[in-house]
């Protein structure tokens, strides 16, 4: 019979992935991990296998919970073009705001990790797609309502703006010139004509 976990998994793979998403994965070691997660070793290996797979982990319940606020914000507003306005003004100013620039631990992880592991390829690559899938619905909403052109084509229009949103996220982190972010992102938005 296997011993009675003595610790919070939820709570220690919540501590996992924001030390992950802090560091990225190469940069944070197993005892970084231990000392954050307030855990040892063995617990570690007994509960997710190893480092891989406690990063995986955390990825999922990062991008399940990110597709989930994602899906909240462009669902809560009526027009549909003043979603997609507060959402990719959203992702500016928590970046601004923030004095550790960590961006999003998804796009993160497809930059150091999918070139060279093709689980995090596909990992990575999966979210891109179900949040596309989240702004196709919200396009189609637009159109349904009359606020959008019926000739739009929502699915390459909500796959341009996942290009533009990963785009916006990887050059934050180099923090330019607000203007330069603000005129990129009226363009963005034109494309809901």
């Amino acid at each position: 019979m296997g011993r009675i976990r003595e610790f919070d998994e939820e709570k220690v793979l919540e501590a996992a992935m924001e030390l992950f998403w802090e560091k990225g994965y190469e940069a944070t070691s197993l005892s970084d991990l231990t000392s954050r997660m307030g855990i040892q070793r063995p617990s570690i290996y007994s509960a997710f296998g190893d480092k891989k797979g406690l990063f995986e982990a955390a990825l999922r319940k990062y991008t399940m919970s990110r597709a989930s606020d994602v899906r909240t914000k462009l669902h809560n507003n009526l027009s549909v073009k003043e979603a997609f306005s507060t959402f990719f003004e959203d992702v500016v100013a928590e970046e601004y705001t923030e004095s550790l620039s960590r961006g999003c631990f998804c796009i993160n992880t497809m930059v150091e990790l999918a070139p060279h592991d093709e689980k995090f390829e596909i990992l990575t690559r999966e979210h891109q797609m179900y949040l596309s899938v989240i702004f196709q619905e919200t396009i189609e909403r637009g159109i349904r309502s009359g606020e959008l052109e019926p000739s739009i084509d929502a699915k390459a229009l909500s796959q341009a703006l996942i290009v533009a949103l990963i785009g916006l996220t990887v050059i934050m982190k180099s923090r330019p010139q607000r203007s330069f972010v603000d005129n990129s992102i009226k363009v963005i938005l034109s494309l809901l004509k």
